[in-house]
């Protein structure tokens, strides 16, 4: 017996796409990286971001996204974890918009810009929260292998954030590749980065158990 029936899986697939087209944090961070960095840095992101989808699929697979549920100081913990860093990368922001930097066709460090990605996507307990209560609506134990069946759940719209994040990043890079060059672009680019960074992180930090 396979893991899920076309119907399901379609279905699924249909849904996926319909979350990850819908404007949100995730689409913000990465056309606030790709104005930075240009494509490779938001294609980057939507890589680290995707990493953090299947960290709260694991996680929701191993039922700690129902402590997550349950307790109210894990998830305060975490939310405010995951507002102070976005904090900090607003400071970072708005403190590098007012130095004379140059963009260069290297743009933001590759290992950086994953590596935030990443943790901003698994320091928000909200999205562990939305797969504990979306991914088990497409789960039948009795076909076997939950856990199994959770991961490729989490996989598939991983692939499917990747896909069309990628698209996305590729489209703003084209644009944004010739007004990185200029100085004043580049200290309004930074200073909008940052307002979005600490939007994100208020959010974050207003964000209520529920």
């Amino acid at each position: 017996m396979s893991l899920f029936d076309g119907t399901t899986l379609a279905t699924y697939v249909a849904a996926c796409f319909a979350l990850v087209l819908v404007p949100g944090p995730a689409q913000a961070l990465v056309l606030v990286r790709t104005a930075n960095g240009g494509r490779r840095a938001g294609v980057l992101t939507t890589l680290g971001l995707s990493i953090g989808t299947l960290v709260h699929t694991a996680a929701a697979a191993v039922g700690l996204s129902a402590l997550l549920a349950s307790s109210a100081v894990a998830f305060s913990v975490l939310k405010y974890l995951g507002a102070a860093y976005l904090a900090y990368l607003a400071y970072r922001a708005w403190r590098d918009g007012a130095r004379p930097v140059e963009f260069t066709a290297a743009g933001l460090p590759g290992r950086k810009v994953f590596t935030s990605a990443v943790l901003t996507g698994v320091l928000n307990p909200k999205t562990a929260l939305f797969f504990l209560a979306f991914l088990p609506q497409f789960v039948h134990p009795e076909r076997g292998w939950v856990v199994l069946q959770f991961l490729v759940l989490g996989l598939v719209l991983a692939v499917v954030g990747v896909l069309t994040d990628c698209v996305l990043a590729v489209a703003a890079g084209a644009l944004t590749t010739r007004l990185n060059r200029n100085r004043r672009f580049h200290q309004w680019r930074q200073r909008v980065t940052a307002t979005v960074f600490l939007a994100l992180g208020v959010r974050l930090a207003l964000t209520e158990q529920s």
